[in-house]
């Protein structure tokens, strides 16, 4: 998936975030800047985004626990379940600042609802 700049009216940007929700790198920038992310808000829908917090700091390279991440990511599944108006484009959220590889975040996304749109980075044999 190339680099997200512009979203259709259905379409929303998932992104990795911290915990306190500063928006100031990243894709978390992008967000905050493209697509109205609000500061503060390290989890949920904010503006056209869905922030899933994949680090504990923003000044820091602290990844958090997998099985924190991988609870985030079941919430925003359901999110997506119920919300199947809306298309959910996915970035490769905890891969860049978090310090993740691909293989440990992708196998998160198993069963992901068709409105899910995952990276690149995140296709397997499974995924795809």
């Amino acid at each position: 998936m190339k680099k997200i700049t512009e979203l259709k009216p259905n379409q929303v940007f998932v992104f990795g975030s911290n915990m306190r929700g500063v928006h100031g790198a990243g894709a978390a920038r992008d967000a905050r800047l493209l697509f109205g992310a609000e500061t503060g808000v390290a989890e949920g829908f904010t503006g056209r985004c869905y922030a899933i917090p994949t680090k504990i700091n923003p000044s820091d390279g602290a990844g958090r626990p997998l099985i924190r991440i991988a609870l985030s990511v079941e919430k925003f599944l359901l999110t997506a379940m119920e919300r199947n108006d809306l298309e959910f484009l996915v970035t490769p959220i905890g891969c860049g600042l978090a310090g993740f590889e691909p293989s440990q975040i992708a196998p998160f996304f198993l069963g992901a609802p068709p409105n899910v749109i995952i990276p690149e980075e995140f296709k397997t044999k499974e995924t795809a």
